[in-house]
């Protein structure tokens, strides 16, 4: 390994060999290799005067790809197609001259990234059922542990550990849908000539748009697609491009949110990451447990959130049939998008399969809250005991701020309890029974038990087995 350039850390640190492996440049030509190949069977098949034999020869050659020849004719012929049309025909004389026959350029650009947008979705959507199982086991483990809710950040209504984890889990499911209405879409560009015409193959087949129509078809069929789309340009849309991208957006989206509420919790010490026994937390503060894998999930989500405007400004700048501003960009962000989500969500399942729970801190986190939430059932009781609502409440409201005050004014335990307990207008209501948490959390374990069995089994029983694993390297 060379140390002396600038090496992408989306392969070298955070990314899996098979999403690298998906968009490396042997992926990509030798992708080129099988459209040729897949063009010249179907031009075969509608009558055009291609062998056997030709047809052979070029399949002996898909992968033995000489890249030094490449890289010599396209420093010649500054072209990087023809450049691989020629590399191709040095060792397929025989075949040289039916090679990209009436095809474009974009014949074998597009159409390869269309495969592998595909393939790279189908990797990502693996991910993704992988990380929904997890989060829904965690969910299911602790279902009915109660734990402060929080609302603007301030405590609020208690629910579930179980249940919060729910809520991580179906924006994944959102993204899960949005993943598989995209693969669904997804077409092929097939044989649309320079400008989308299909010019040239209306000569080549003598003007015979029958044969035409049945060779795009073909094609699309010989590359795994079903439909072509309807029209396009020299390009297809780059409409497709800005909404893959958007969708894996989204997909950083839910992760960077529920990156960020593990942070939150690893602070208040009730739920953390992983940590390996060996781990280091801090080169100068040895106690430290930071939540680095998160914050790494935050870190790449925000990469993938950022590469949207790209997307969204090279479909709004394609001129007419389209321009060729396009293709450095797109060379940059279609890759570095997949590589970046499948770093997040390889770390994301590295994250929710280890997660550590510490359920006395999460009771005294919620037991010095809960006084006050509580303070609503205490009002109904002793109403219910024959007490008067309105005079009921001022004396609440009254304990209350004092309590709260000495919270935050002297640093005190919340001693409300205590000082309703000795006001006379509470006498013989039993406070301590209004202190267990499990009446707060609402139907939160039973919408835990629905949301698995509704939401993540239908999901579970369609991809068994599908969830593709990778270790965590930094």
């Amino acid at each position: 390994m060379s140390h002396d350039h600038y090496e992408n850390p989306l392969i070298t640190r955070y990314a899996s060999q098979e999403m690298s492996q998906l968009w490396s440049a042997r992926r990509k030509f030798s992708t080129w290799r099988k459209l040729w190949i897949a063009l010249a069977e179907a031009e075969q098949e509608l009558g055009l005067p291609i062998t056997e034999a030709q047809i052979a020869e070029l399949k002996a050659h898909i992968d033995d790809i000489d890249f030094d020849a490449a890289r010599a004719h396209e420093k010649r012929l500054r072209h990087d197609v023809m450049a691989h049309v020629h590399t191709y025909g040095d060792v397929c004389p025989n075949a040289k001259g039916i090679i990209h026959l009436g095809a474009t350029s974009c014949y074998v650009t597009d159409n390869t990234d269309l495969i592998l947008l595909r393939d790279a979705m189908e990797l990502v959507r693996g991910r993704l059922v992988g990380v929904i199982d997890s989060l829904a086991r965690f969910a299911q483990q602790y279902r009915d542990l109660p734990c402060l809710g929080f609302t603007h950040l301030q405590p609020a209504q208690p629910t579930t550990v179980g249940k919060r984890a729910c809520l991580w889990a179906y924006d994944l499911v959102l993204d899960l849908e949005d993943l598989e209405h995209r693969i669904s879409l997804l077409k092929a560009r097939s044989t649309k000539g320079t400008t989308g015409t299909q010019a040239s193959f209306l000569k080549l087949f003598d003007g015979d748009h029958a044969k035409v129509r049945r060779l795009e078809q073909l094609v699309a069929e010989k590359m795994g697609f079903s439909e072509c789309y309807a029209v396009t340009g020299q390009t297809y849309s780059r409409k497709v491009d800005a909404q893959i991208v958007d969708t894996l957006s989204g997909i950083a989206q839910s992760s960077h949110k529920t990156a960020t509420d593990l942070r939150l919790l690893a602070n208040r010490k009730e739920v953390e990451e992983p940590f390996e026994r060996e781990q280091i937390g801090s080169s100068a503060m040895a106690y430290k447990r930071n939540p680095m894998r998160s914050e790494r999930i935050c870190s790449l989500a925000r990469f993938v959130m950022s590469l949207q405007s790209s997307t969204a400004n090279t479909l709004a700048t394609q001129w007419m049939e389209r321009t060729l501003d396009d293709s450095a960009n797109r060379r940059l962000v279609l890759p570095q998008a997949f590589l970046a989500i499948d770093a997040v969500l390889i770390l994301y399942q590295n994250v929710t399969t280890g997660l550590v729970v510490y359920p006395q801190v999460i009771a005294k986190n919620l037991g010095e809250e809960l006084p006050f939430m509580a303070t609503e059932d205490i009002l109904m009781t002793a109403v219910a005991a024959g007490g008067d609502r309105q005079d009921l409440h001022e004396h609440i409201r009254q304990h209350s701020q004092a309590a709260a005050a000495a919270v935050k004014n002297e640093g005190q335990p919340n001693d409300l309890l205590e000082r309703l307990a000795g006001d006379s207008a509470f006498a013989g209501i039993d406070l301590r029974a209004a202190m267990d948490a499990r009446q707060f959390v609402g139907r939160a374990p039973e919408q835990v038990d629905e949301f698995i069995a509704e939401i993540v089994e239908p999901i579970r029983a369609k991809y068994d087995g599908d969830a593709p694993t990778a270790e965590v390297s930094v």
